[in-house]
């Protein structure tokens, strides 16, 4: 039981580890977790592959979509193409880009862009709207209905 805790003392002590990257690792983002320790991640270059977690940091470190990691490139791999050296926190991504070590491809926020995008959007067609056809429709015009009544009364 001890070495399991003297374990996962070790790692979370690697995460203050502020070294950069050497030439043959790299910096990526995870897209998606893939199961059974795989992620698939994302270059700055736009290039797709799997990835793989060593088994220190199984149970001890969690890492999600949108988080960023340092990878080891594995040769001999077909599908899985790297293994995680380091998962990296927001101190860390800070002092690489004071570092200027940091891919300037990764500062573009996508969320924040499509915010943007949306909000620039001001002109909208009705039929471009989305029409929940669960719900009973009433396409009368008020002005319609009390103009409608009236006649009728007056009959």
């Amino acid at each position: 039981m001890s070495s399991i805790i003297t374990k996962r003392k070790y790692v979370i002590q690697e995460l203050d580890d502020m070294s950069l990257p050497t030439d043959s690792q790299s910096i990526v983002q995870i897209v998606q977790a893939r199961g059974h320790n795989l992620h698939e991640v994302v270059t700055p270059s736009g290039e797709q592959f799997i990835v793989s977690m060593p088994t220190k940091f199984r149970q001890n470190i969690w890492v999600k979509r949108g988080d960023y990691i340092v990878i080891e490139p594995i040769q001999e791999g077909k599908k899985v193409k790297g293994e995680i050296v380091k998962i990296l926190t927001k101190d860390h991504i800070k002092w690489y880009k004071a570092q200027t070590c940091w891919p300037s491809e990764f500062d573009e926020d996508p969320k924040r862009n499509g915010q943007s995008i949306a909000m620039n959007h001001t002109t909208c067609n009705d039929e471009e709207l989305f029409v929940n056809l669960n719900r009973y429709q009433n396409n009368q015009k008020p002005d319609d209905s009390e103009s409608d009544s009236s006649e009728s009364d007056s009959d």
